[in-house]
Protein backbone atom coordinates (compact mmCIF):
# COMPACT_ATOMS: atom_id res chain seq x y z
CA UNK A 1 0.00 0.00 0.00
CA UNK A 2 2.65 2.47 0.81
CA UNK A 3 4.55 1.73 -2.84
CA UNK A 4 0.70 2.56 -4.42
CA UNK A 5 0.79 5.76 -1.90
CA UNK A 6 3.93 6.37 -3.41
CA UNK A 7 2.88 6.40 -6.66
CA UNK A 8 0.25 8.85 -6.21
CA UNK A 9 2.22 11.29 -4.61
CA UNK A 10 4.91 11.47 -7.32
CA UNK A 11 2.07 11.87 -9.87
CA UNK A 12 0.05 14.08 -7.62
CA UNK A 13 3.38 16.55 -7.91
CA UNK A 14 4.38 15.32 -11.68
CA UNK A 15 0.97 16.39 -13.24
CA UNK A 16 -0.45 19.79 -12.70
CA UNK A 17 -3.14 18.85 -10.16
CA UNK A 18 -4.86 21.59 -8.40
CA UNK A 19 -5.32 21.97 -4.56
CA UNK A 20 -8.59 20.64 -3.80
CA UNK A 21 -6.82 17.75 -6.08
CA UNK A 22 -3.78 17.15 -3.95
CA UNK A 23 -6.20 17.00 -0.87
CA UNK A 24 -8.90 14.63 -2.15
CA UNK A 25 -5.60 12.19 -2.97
CA UNK A 26 -3.90 13.12 0.16
CA UNK A 27 -7.14 11.89 2.33
CA UNK A 28 -7.62 8.54 0.02
CA UNK A 29 -4.34 8.16 1.33
CA UNK A 30 -4.55 8.68 4.89
CA UNK A 31 -8.03 7.31 4.80
CA UNK A 32 -6.29 3.58 3.33
CA UNK A 33 -3.57 3.35 5.46
CA UNK A 34 -5.12 4.43 8.60
CA UNK A 35 -7.76 1.63 8.03
CA UNK A 36 -5.07 -0.86 7.64
CA UNK A 37 -3.33 -0.16 10.38
CA UNK A 38 -6.84 -0.16 12.78
CA UNK A 39 -7.37 -3.56 10.52
CA UNK A 40 -4.00 -4.70 11.65
CA UNK A 41 -4.29 -3.78 15.10
CA UNK A 42 -7.55 -5.01 15.59
CA UNK A 43 -6.20 -9.16 13.79
CA UNK A 44 -3.78 -8.82 16.46
CA UNK A 45 -5.71 -8.13 19.55
CA UNK A 46 -8.42 -10.94 17.99
CA UNK A 47 -4.83 -13.03 17.88
CA UNK A 48 -3.52 -12.08 21.45
CA UNK A 49 -7.64 -12.59 23.28
CA UNK A 50 -8.74 -16.45 20.80
CA UNK A 51 -5.38 -18.30 20.83
CA UNK A 52 -7.40 -21.01 19.07
CA UNK A 53 -9.39 -20.90 15.97
CA UNK A 54 -12.51 -19.29 16.08
CA UNK A 55 -15.02 -19.02 13.04
CA UNK A 56 -16.51 -15.68 14.70
CA UNK A 57 -12.50 -14.77 14.69
CA UNK A 58 -12.11 -15.40 11.47
CA UNK A 59 -15.68 -13.58 9.88
CA UNK A 60 -14.07 -9.93 11.84
CA UNK A 61 -10.80 -10.29 10.40
CA UNK A 62 -12.77 -11.08 6.92
CA UNK A 63 -14.74 -7.68 7.50
CA UNK A 64 -11.95 -5.99 8.53
CA UNK A 65 -9.84 -6.66 5.30
CA UNK A 66 -12.92 -5.84 3.39
CA UNK A 67 -13.46 -2.57 4.63
CA UNK A 68 -9.44 -1.64 3.72
CA UNK A 69 -9.93 -3.81 0.08
CA UNK A 70 -13.58 -1.19 0.06
CA UNK A 71 -10.99 2.01 0.81
CA UNK A 72 -8.53 0.85 -1.62
CA UNK A 73 -11.55 0.29 -4.34
CA UNK A 74 -12.26 3.59 -3.88
CA UNK A 75 -8.86 5.57 -3.37
CA UNK A 76 -8.62 3.88 -6.95
CA UNK A 77 -11.86 5.51 -8.17
CA UNK A 78 -10.48 9.29 -7.20
CA UNK A 79 -6.65 8.58 -8.99
CA UNK A 80 -8.65 7.71 -12.16
CA UNK A 81 -10.75 10.89 -11.47
CA UNK A 82 -7.90 12.65 -10.90
CA UNK A 83 -4.90 11.68 -13.14
CA UNK A 84 -7.46 10.12 -16.38
CA UNK A 85 -7.53 13.67 -17.98
CA UNK A 86 -3.84 14.09 -17.57
CA UNK A 87 -2.79 11.03 -18.67
CA UNK A 88 -5.16 10.43 -21.09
Amino acid sequence: MLFFALIAVFLMFYFPTIRAEKAVITTAIFAVLTLELVNIAIERLLDFLQMEHSEEVRIIKDLMAAIVLLASFGAVVIGLIVFWPHIF
